[in-house]
């Protein structure tokens, strides 16, 4: 170091520290800038070779370098500090990690077992410093320009990745810091040839991502190998087996880690974009274990919400009975005080024991005729009966708003409209005597237990050893008298309803407005519709996170890879389905050749990504993505995995 240089930077230290006149805050202010950060002062970033920083790293005096390497760590984080605008700044920060990547870590390692000497600590330190400062300062746009077309930069961290111990401790941040300066420069280095000068760090980096286990090395090492293919003028220097994919592919499932699993994506794309690189990865072991692990990265990472949407429609409701109500039949009670009674009065009496008043009831004359000949009729011998016009024009004696009537047809009606039959109660139904085929006079009882006691005087008294159940129109054959006994107890209602389930609701659902209930066969009901009806599912609520668009994006490669001859024409032989029409020319011996030996790799490959497809096509199923358009490829996905699983 010249002694113009030291006295120079000696000076500008003691004029920072001299006594200078006041000056107005706003006079100062025009003539030194604004006060962008902390300790931003003219000097320290002035763009003349006279620089105070720079003249301070190239004085030696390490109080000096220690205070400019401090300044420039709080100026490096600057977006307005540019490398550029400092001459001999970029330069100066160099000289250091250049001497640590080429000598200086073999003179560290020398002492590994011991403190480092003053020197060497010193000299280390400063290299530490300097490498972090650029590699801070990478992190600007202009910076990074600045560091790419310096000449220094590619030969340092060729020595720096080819000659430090990456699984070092003592080296490790060190390598970390010059992977990502060369991380920050990618996209404009272009990889040279293995034989020529400069050296290309690739070997270095896949030899670190092979073998490291530590966890920045991994991330820093894989995002500037992603950066570095993203250039095609790179892409020749892809390897279908790089130990970059391997490691890739291992790291994948630790869904847990996000930036790990980031870095790991994003490589793994870079690497399937090259449509030569993905029709090779197609024939690799782990092929069809990757893409089960990249559709399961999808569905760990999609956020849904449980939607139920009601489609019910109108539904027709009338109230629950718990049995038909049958009509009203005239007793033997009944019978026997309206016999002796004379014409019409007899009439009049039995109208009132068989109907009530209704405005919309409606009879047909000959039922209603045929009811009043089916109970007198068998006593004409002794009682005279009426004929039919008397019975029916008595009506409106009984019923004044009542009236036969005539309505037009084709056919016509005739009808006795205004009254309808009178309907037994379910309380007289429930405990009553049917015995005789309903011809028992005894009235309704109080419990089953009272009806069952009636029941066995009816059994008892019957003369044969083997006799039918009576109950009403019970068809059961001739049985013993002890096992009637028991047969009786079926017809009997219990003192207590059956209790209704909590979910039962109060009336019964109708098929159709126009449906009745209750009918005479309940098997011929059609079926109702139900009372709720709803949809459920699940969508999705928010788009998915950039990591699974790059697990979609490496699924949609294979994919296409996988099926990329699907639309070829079939042909038409023995051993393919052809349609008329398709005829294919031979395109001579020579061409099929060709053929056996580019193309065949290429069919097995895509058979094998097919099968791959057909394997997780159910777990394709569950994804769910809110974006129409992507949602579209996993449609279209399944449903052409669906036809290579059919075929």
């Amino acid at each position: 170091m010249t002694t113009s240089v030291v006295n120079a930077a000696r000076t500008a230290t003691t004029t920072s520290n001299t006594y200078r006149p006041y000056a107005h805050p706003q006079q100062h202010a025009q003539r030194i800038g604004p006060n962008i950060t902390d300790d931003y002062e003219r000097w320290y970033t002035e763009a003349t070779a006279s620089n105070r920083m720079v003249l301070a790293l190239r004085s030696g005096i390490p109080l000096e370098i220690g205070w400019a390497l401090d300044r420039l760590y709080r100026l490096c984080a600057n977006e307005q500090f540019l490398l550029k605008t400092i001459p001999g700044l970029t330069e100066a920060l160099f000289e250091w990690p250049e001497w640590y990547a080429s000598n200086g870590y073999a003179e560290v390692e020398h002492f590994s077992l011991f403190s480092l000497p003053p020197e060497i600590d010193r000299k280390r330190r400063n290299a530490m410093e300097s490498i972090f400062i650029l590699r801070n300062s990478a992190t600007n746009e202009p910076n990074a320009t600045e560091l790419a077309n310096h000449r220094r930069t590619l030969p340092f961290i060729f020595a720096a990745l080819s000659n430090l111990n990456f699984e070092s401790d003592m080296h490790i941040e060190f390598v970390l810091n010059a992977i990502e300066i060369l991380q920050a420069i990618s996209s404009r280095v272009i990889l040279p040839a293995p034989s020529s000068t400069p050296k290309s760090p690739l070997p270095a980096l896949l030899q670190i991502i092979g073998h490291t286990s530590n966890r920045s090395l991994i991330m820093a090492t894989l995002a500037t190998l992603s950066s570095l293919f993203s250039n095609i003028s790179n892409v020749p220097r892809l390897e279908p087996s790089s130990p970059a994919l391997s490691a890739s592919i291992r790291y994948l499932p630790l869904f847990m880690d996000k930036p790990l699993v980031d870095a790991s994506l994003n490589y793994l794309y870079a690497h399937l974009s090259h449509p030569p690189m993905a029709k090779a990865f197609l024939h690799l072991p782990f092929m069809p274990s990757t893409l089960r692990v990249l559709v399961s990265l999808l569905l760990s990472e999609q956020v849904e919400e449980a939607v139920s949407v009601d489609i019910t429609g109108t539904v027709h409701t009338i109230p629950a009975a718990t049995a038909p109500t049958p009509d009203h039949d005239v007793t033997k009670e009944e019978l026997e005080h309206l016999l002796p009674l004379p014409e019409p009065q007899r009439c009049y009496d039995w109208m009132k024991v068989m109907f009530v008043a209704k405005t919309d009831g409606e009879l047909t004359q000959v039922d209603f005729w045929n009811l009043y000949k089916d109970v007198f009729s068998p006593h004409a011998e002794r009682y005279p009966v009426l004929v039919a016009s008397d019975v029916i024009k008595n009506v409106n004696v009984v019923f004044p708003q009542a009236q036969a009537m005539v309505l037009p047809g084709p056919p016509q009606r005739f009808v006795v409209r205004g009254v309808d039959r009178r309907k037994e109660t379910l309380a007289s139904q429930r405990f009553k005597c049917h015995w005789d085929r309903t011809q028992c006079s005894a009235s309704q009882f109080e419990s089953a237990g009272e009806l069952y006691d009636h029941l066995l005087q009816h059994i008892n008294g019957l003369v044969d050893q083997d006799v039918p159940c009576l109950w009403s129109s019970c068809p059961l054959s001739p049985i013993p008298k002890s096992h009637l006994r028991l047969h009786v107890l079926t017809h009997l209602s219990s003192n207590q309803p059956p209790a209704r389930h909590p979910s039962q609701d109060d009336t019964v659902t109708l098929a159709s407005e126009s449906d009745i209930y209750p009918i005479a066969d309940p098997t011929r009901r059609p079926p109702p519709p139900a009372r709720q009806t709803s949809v459920s599912y699940h969508r999705p609520t928010v788009d998915p996170p950039s990591s699974s668009l790059t697990a979609l994006l490496c699924i949609r490669i294979l994919f296409r890879m996988s099926f990329a001859s699907t639309d070829a024409a079939p042909r038409v032989d023995a051993d393919h389905f052809g349609f008329p029409g398709v005829v294919e020319e031979d395109e001579g011996e020579d061409v099929e050749d060709y053929k056996g030996t580019l193309e065949g790799n290429e069919r097995e490959g895509e058979r094998k990504g097919r099968r791959a497809f057909i394997g997780v096509r159910r777990l394709m199923e569950g994804i769910r993505l809110k974006d129409e358009t992507l949602m579209s490829w996993i449609v279209e996905m399944i449903d052409e995995t669906g036809m290579a699983a059919m075929n």
